[in-house]
């Protein structure tokens, strides 16, 4: 056993034996298992005061996870303190065991699932079946890693090296972690230790030849790669167009001044020859955010949508979603394309019934409702939740997952059941309806979610 010092004084035994060795540390679990030691490997690092300082910075005074917002630490591993001896570094919780391969996984066995394995088709073939996840498994990844994006973002901060190696995911319970928080850039205070990993580095930063830094700003560039792998499983900027005859080059051209989206609607000197699943496929909100990020914004920075935009579209993706009726599906489920007899866009299945969906409107004044554009697909087993019928709710952290309401197809008729103590009104008739009673989702049905006389949400039903 040896012994680390910790800035405050305090010690902590780990083992000799190290775990893992990365580019900056590397990293030895403690006697109880529960946290690791990472050590700076360069000596330089361990001489910077400046390095020093900010991680001091990271630890308390910009760490998310303290107090009332400890439910944040389910989104990042975050350092918990600064190691002093026998040199500098950071003690980190262990990642939770849903990021590890179970042993049995044969040649993953024990591995942390580093997000590469589940985007790149070819290795993702080599997974185990039941660790592939579903396509809804991805797309709820990709929600908890823009909403832990976001929060790092709102408090000015920047990660500056987000990829598959430092998010790690886990699609069968749709959940993502963020890691190596411990080089965190503080516009005006720390600057960027790295310019991040090839292929998610922003094309102004390639570019730049080191006039352009990494911040907030490029870390949305790297996002919106992440998703589009997550979601589609390929790169949005690796297509067949050759630009210089070294490799090098090329690579250094193709990711910098002269990237080109490989879905670009105009210019198609970089689409491959087959697109399986065209973004679109994924719906309107997502595919509007990938024209942004990577045709209108991948050269002009300023254009880019926030992590706070990708959550949002990502959920209200999640309410537009329909089952693949077809059991050797893989993804099992697709994003409902706004049309009758769908069909899922990754395995070619028709939708092989009729589907309710709910047209959401918010109530500003007594009487006046005004749409969202959002609406909420149902399905046989489908359910409401709060952020469904109340205006005010999101489905963020801390927010109540109990159900409010739930859908069934009975003898032809589609039936939506009250679960929520609030009862709702149908406006077409006044009738209320409380916990525990249905009412009929018909074309032009406007059910009011509250019977109150004001305040509260309006849907009106279509049913195709």
């Amino acid at each position: 056993m040896l012994t680390a010092t910790l800035h405050d004084g305090s010690t902590i035994r780990y083992l000799p034996d190290p775990i893992g060795r990365g580019a900056e540390k590397t990293v030895f679990p403690t006697e109880d298992g529960q946290s690791v030691v990472a050590l700076y490997h360069d000596a330089r690092e361990a001489a910077d005061p400046e390095r020093f300082v900010r991680l001091q910075s990271v630890v308390g005074k910009f760490n998310p996870t303290n107090g009332a917002g400890a439910h944040w630490s389910t989104s990042y591993c975050w350092p918990t303190a600064v190691v002093v001896r026998p040199q500098l570094g950071v003690l980190t919780p262990r990642y939770p065991d849903a990021f590890f391969f179970p042993e049995g996984s044969g040649m993953f066995s024990s591995k942390e699932k580093r997000g590469k394995w589940f985007s790149s088709p070819r290795v993702r073939r080599l997974l185990p079946a039941h660790e592939r996840g579903t396509w809804l498994g991805y797309l709820q990844l990709s929600i908890a890693m823009a909403r832990a994006v976001s929060r790092l973002h709102n408090a000015g901060l920047a990660h500056s090296d987000l990829s598959p190696n430092n998010v790690l995911v886990d699609p069968v319970r749709g959940m993502s972690i963020i890691i190596d928080i411990d080089a965190l850039v503080v516009p005006g205070v720390h600057p960027p230790k790295v310019l991040g990993t090839p292929g998610y580095i922003a094309p102004e930063v390639v570019a730049g030849a080191g006039d352009v830094m990494p911040s907030i700003r490029t870390d949305r560039h790297a996002l919106a790669v992440l998703i589009y792998e997550y979601l589609l499983r390929r790169h949005p900027l690796r297509g067949p167009k050759v630009h210089a005859a070294s490799v090098e080059e090329d690579e250094r051209i193709s990711m910098g001044e002269g990237a080109l989206f490989i879905e670009h609607s105009q210019d198609t000197s970089n689409r491959p020859v087959n697109v399986r699943v065209p973004m679109q496929a994924l719906g309107p909100d997502i595919a509007g955010l990938f024209e942004r990020a990577f045709e209108d914004a991948l050269h002009d920075p300023d254009r880019r949508p926030t992590a706070s935009e990708w959550e949002r579209a990502l959920v209200r993706s999640v309410d537009a979603l329909l089952p693949c009726g077809n059991e050797a599906c893989e993804e099992r489920w697709f994003v409902w394309p706004g049309q009758e007899a769908p069909q899922c866009p990754f395995c070619g299945t028709p939708y092989p019934r009729s589907a309710p969906v709910l047209h959401l409107y918010a109530e500003r004044r007594a009487g006046q409702f005004l749409p969202e554009n959002r609406r909420i697909v149902l399905w046989h087993g489908s359910s409401l939740h709060a952020w469904h019928v109340k205006s005010e709710t999101w489905p963020g952290p801390g927010v109540d997952r109990s159900r409010h309401g739930y859908v069934v197809q009975h003898q032809g008729r589609w039936m939506l059941i009250n679960d929520g103590e609030e009862p709702w009104r149908d406006l077409g008739n006044g009738r209320v309806i409380p916990k525990g009673q249905s009412i009929e989702l018909k074309d032009g049905l406007r059910l009011r979610f509250s019977a109150a006389s004001t305040g509260g949400r309006l849907a009106i039903a279509e049913v195709w």
